[in-house]
């Protein structure tokens, strides 16, 4: 496979202070990564780095072989970057399908593809965003990122506060998107558990530096790593 992202030696954080250090990291396309930590150890201030949201001290970001850091943020979606934030952003005063057409792409992913993803934002295609449960605000975040036909899905927290049965759909909507080979996936997580599974490889941050990039399956099975950086109990 093709490399399709390279960070290597990146600081970055927010006006004078520091929250990343000396991360780097690769992803080739179609490739997955579980991105891991405690909570403040950076895992968001990457994906928002990534997308231009932060103040990059050094080190270097490369999408397909173009220097991201020369980029204008509002410029990286036309590149192939696709962004959910833990925060969602979806368009309250628009309906589900216009929150879904107001910034598509052309490329597979369309209104039929998405719908067929998430049956229940078709049956709620006229409803307003703000008249969604957090879930299907969920889904129509991931379903509007889609939409731009997005070389690489940056996913931070999809699974935070919803109910059991929505998370599980969504985790076999992730396991989907990842396994149909047809984009790369970064997914931010607090329970590694559940993501390890579905990723090829991890990336663990602690205090802003990586500790560990490899293997999911290997990190899944070393319960002295996942107690240590994670705070995961033993199974």
């Amino acid at each position: 496979m093709a490399e399709l992202l390279r960070v290597d030696g990146l600081c970055a954080g927010y006006g004078d202070a520091t929250v990343l250090e000396d991360v780097s990291f690769h992803l080739d396309d179609a490739d997955s990564l579980a991105l891991l930590g405690r909570n403040g150890v950076g895992k968001t201030t990457l994906l928002a780095t990534l997308m231009g949201a932060t103040r990059r001290r050094s080190g270097s970001m490369k999408f397909r072989s173009l220097d991201l850091a020369s980029t204008r943020p509002h410029d990286r979606a036309r590149l192939g970057l696709g962004w959910v934030p833990q925060q969602r952003d979806i368009f309250a005063s628009l309906s589900v399908e216009e929150n879904l057409t107001v910034a598509a792409q052309p490329g597979w992913w369309n209104l039929a593809r998405v719908y067929e993803l998430f049956p229940s934002l078709q049956e709620r295609r006229v409803q307003m965003g703000n008249e969604l449960s957090g879930g299907e605000q969920q889904m129509l975040a991931i379903a509007r990122a889609l939409m731009l036909n997005p070389r690489l899905l940056l996913l931070d927290e999809p699974l935070e506060g919803l109910a059991p049965l929505i998370v599980r759909e969504l985790l076999g909507v992730i396991r989907r998107l990842i396994h149909e080979g047809s984009l790369a996936v970064i997914l931010v997580e607090q329970h590694a558990r559940q993501v390890l599974p579905l990723t090829r490889r991890a990336l663990v941050l602690e205090r802003g530096r990586s500790v560990y990039l490899g293997d999911s399956e290997s990190l899944r099975n070393d319960r002295a790593k996942l107690e240590g950086w994670l705070a995961v109990a033993s199974a």
